[in-house]
């Protein structure tokens, strides 16, 4: 026997129910790929001393370790190169030197597009931990601690190489990594039912906001419809190109002060790190902005691509202008401080535009997406070096135009293409029986 999901609930019976996903005009509507009732009163729970607060803080932790340890051979770099930022008896390591720039930063970007798969995994947790209209500043909270892992690496690593050698950059950040280990299997559970101490409260205003209903059938991964969806194909394309910038900030930022302003790496630390204290800040107020003009009943698809937008094109066109103002070393810092600055913006754009499009796929689509986009983690180094190495005069201005053509080309593509709205592909029916 089967009833519709529309029939007016029951108290809790062991009956069978067709529950199709797709909302009314007057009770539900989709979120996060589920049909939420409109009618449901909002709880009053705590927001900052909440779970999924801390979860996010938590994630915030992880974030900035994963990031430091991708980050630290930007700054380290100097002091591998030039062999006299560092006692030699040390470490032993500290004997065999990089050969060349390129080709070190060319290895370290294997490590960055290896470790750029890992991010996708904590877009399941806010699947079921964020509700709507939260999801954005829960998201760059934890987001936003890749920048602050940046902006400590370039700050507190000169310091260490030169005091102690730069191998104890390595090891300082890898001891980090195993306390954030220790903190997520203790503190993260999948979902708030499964979390022993979560609040009542908190728990039932997530699942609320949510109302979740997951299935007990496993459905295959619509992998040929995934190929087809250009919404999915320009959200990868976008966080690529976007990513292409970033790295050209991590890797390139110390490198391109040092050279052209020749200053040692105590102070390359100070100036390099500078743009991402700010990247840091104006990353979680992104996400502020985000759920504040969803809150005006803004669409999410132009919320999405608003914030995208900001976070793009201000920072493309900045760094192709950093070559014509290269007699201020101030005016360089500024620009490459607003540019880094409003880069993170998009971790309340496209970079969570999988749980919009595709929720219950979020955290592959986001760990492919994520391992794609630092696929540009292996092209900048070849890149760089192509320009860099056959016109020394020129070479940074041809590098940073490449740079803002290819983060163009992204941005219109998802302008275009983008969407946010959950996808045909990914919507889901389940069959709970009598």
């Amino acid at each position: 026997m089967w009833r519709n999901a529309n029939y007016p609930e029951r108290k809790k019976t062991t009956m069978a129910t067709v529950v199709e996903m797709s909302p009314t005009s007057e009770q539900s509507e989709f979120v996060l790929g589920t049909p939420v009732n409109k009618k449901t009163p909002a709880l009053k729970v705590p927001s900052l001393c909440s779970m999924r607060y801390g979860i996010a803080f938590v994630t915030h932790f992880c974030n900035f370790t994963l990031m430091a340890q991708n980050s630290i051979v930007s700054i380290t770099m100097v002091a591998m190169v030039n062999n006299t930022d560092h006692p030699p008896y040390l470490n032993s390591s500290t004997e065999q030197l990089p050969a060349g720039l390129s080709g070190d930063q060319h290895e370290a970007s294997k490590h960055l597009s290896i470790k750029g798969i890992g991010y996708g995994g904590q877009f399941a947790l806010w699947q079921k931990w964020a509700p709507p209209n939260e999801r954005s500043r829960l998201c760059t909270i934890a987001l936003s601690g890749m920048t602050l892992g940046i902006f400590t690496v370039l700050l507190v690593g000169g310091i260490i190489s030169e005091a102690l050698g730069w191998p104890f950059v390595f090891y300082s950040f890898g001891a980090g990594g195993v306390l954030c280990s220790l903190l997520w299997f203790i503190l993260i559970y999948d979902d708030p039912v499964s979390h022993p101490w979560i609040s009542g409260p908190e728990r039932e205003y997530i699942l609320s906001s949510l109302n979740q209903q997951f299935s007990s059938e496993k459905q295959p991964l619509p992998i040929k419809a995934m190929l087809k969806s250009l919404p999915l194909w320009s959200m990868c394309l976008c966080t690529m190109t976007h990513q292409w910038l970033v790295n050209t900030f991590v890797m390139y930022t110390p490198t391109y002060i040092s050279s052209v302003f020749k200053v040692n790496i105590r102070d390359n630390g100070f100036l390099s790190s500078l743009p991402f204290i700010v990247a840091w800040v104006l990353g979680i107020l992104g996400g502020q902005l985000a759920d504040f003009l969803l809150s005006k009943n803004f669409r999410l698809i132009t919320v999405r691509k608003f914030i995208t937008l900001l976070g793009n094109t201000p920072p493309a066109a900045l760094i192709a202008a950093l070559p014509y103002i290269q007699s201020s070393y101030i005016t360089t810092i500024i620009f490459l401080t607003i540019s880094c600055g409003l880069c993170p913006l998009c971790q309340a754009g496209v970079y969570i535009n999988a749980l919009d499009i595709a929720p219950r796929y979020a955290s592959i689509l986001m760990g492919t997406s994520r391992g794609l986009a630092h696929s540009s983690a292996v092209l900048v180094p070849i890149v760089a070096g192509f320009f860099l190495n056959q016109d020394a005069e020129f070479g940074w201005r041809n590098f940073f135009f490449v740079v803002f053509a290819v983060h163009l080309l992204g941005l219109i593509i998802y302008l275009v293409f983008g969407k946010a709205d959950v996808q045909e592909w990914a919507r889901e029916g389940k069959l709970t029986r009598l």
